[in-house]
C-alpha cells in the first residue's frame, strides 16, 4: 500500500469518527485540566454548580475523538437521563465583549422539555458571567445572564444577593467574607419556569453539583470541529464559532 492510499484511508477513518453519533450513555467527558492561562484560571474560580429540578441531568455532548451524543427520543419523562453514567460536563468559553469580559458556561441535555414534558431530542442551556478584568487579582462580578430559550436570556446586574452563592446555606452570612476569594460562587439550575414554556436556568438558593469544566480551547480539535458542525435539532451549541458572539449580544445585560 503506497503512502497516498494510506493517507486517504486514514482521513476517511478520521471523518467516520468526527461527528459520529454515539449513545449518550457512552460519551465520555473530558477530565478537567489544570488551568494554565489567566482566563482558564478565572473561569474555574467562577464555575457554577448546577441543580436539576425536574427533567434530565446534564450529559457530555462530545468526546475527544469528536463523536457526538445521539440524545434521547422525547418520550417517558426523564427516563434514561436521571443519571449520566460516564459523568457530566460543563463547557466554557471566554472573551472580551465590548468593555466587559464574558465567561459563558454551557450544559448539554439529551432531551429537551416543554411544560414539564419531553418535547425534542437534545437541549442546551447556558449562562454568562460578566466581570471587569480577568487580570485583576480579584475580578469583580458585574452581572449574570441565564438562558430561558434557544436565543433568549434573563439578566441580573450587581449587586447580587449572597443567597445565590454556593455554600451560603452551610456557612450563613460568613459567605460574604469568602466571596471575594471566589470559594463560593453562583449556582443555577434548569427548571420549567412557566406552565407553557421551555426548561430554563434561574439563580438558586439551594446548592447543586459541580461538573468538570472544559474550556473551548482545551477541547481537542476533533471535538471543536464536531461542535461547530453537529446538528442538535432545535437546539444550538451556544459557545461554538457560529453562535458565541451572537449569544453574548443577546445576553448583554448593561
Amino acid at each position: 500500500m503506497n503512502l497516498f492510499v494510506t493517507v486517504v484511508l486514514y482521513l476517511a477513518a478520521l471523518q467516520s469518527v468526527l461527528g459520529e453519533k454515539v449513545d449518550c450513555d457512552f460519551v465520555k467527558p473530558f477530565a478537567q485540566p489544570e488551568p494554565v492561562t489567566v482566563l482558564e484560571k478565572v473561569a474555574l474560580k467562577f464555575k457554577p454548580t448546577l441543580l436539576i429540578d425536574g427533567g434530565c441531568v446534564s450529559f457530555p455532548a462530545v468526546n475527544e475523538a469528536g463523536a457526538i451524543s445521539s440524545g434521547l427520543r422525547p418520550l417517558n419523562g426523564n427516563d434514561g437521563c436521571i443519571k449520566a453514567p460516564q459523568g457530566s460536563q460543563v463547557y466554557g468559553r471566554s472573551t472580551q465583549f465590548q468593555d466587559k469580559w464574558a465567561i459563558m458556561f454551557a450544559w448539554y441535555f439529551p432531551k429537551g422539555f416543554w411544560s414539564g414534558m419531553p418535547s425534542r431530542r437534545h437541549d442546551w442551556a447556558s449562562m454568562v458571567v460578566w466581570i471587569d478584568d480577568p487580570d485583576f487579582e480579584t475580578p469583580k462580578l458585574l452581572g449574570v445572564s441565564l438562558s430561558k430559550s434557544k436565543k433568549r436570556y434573563t439578566k441580573a446586574t450587581a449587586p447580587l444577593s449572597e443567597v445565590y452563592f454556593a455554600g451560603f446555606q452551610e456557612y450563613g452570612r460568613r459567605v460574604q467574607n469568602l466571596r471575594q476569594r471566589f470559594e463560593h460562587i453562583y449556582q443555577n439550575f434548569p427548571f420549567v419556569r412557566f406552565f407553557f414554556g421551555p426548561a430554563s436556568l434561574d439563580l438558586s438558593t439551594r446548592d447543586g453539583d459541580y461538573q468538570d469544566l472544559i474550556m473551548w480551547k482545551q477541547l481537542t480539535e476533533e471535538a471543536r470541529k464536531a461542535l461547530n458542525s453537529a446538528n442538535f435539532g432545535k437546539s444550538v451549541v451556544p459557545f461554538n464559532d457560529d453562535n458565541f458572539e451572537d449569544m453574548l449580544e443577546k445576553a448583554w445585560p448593561f
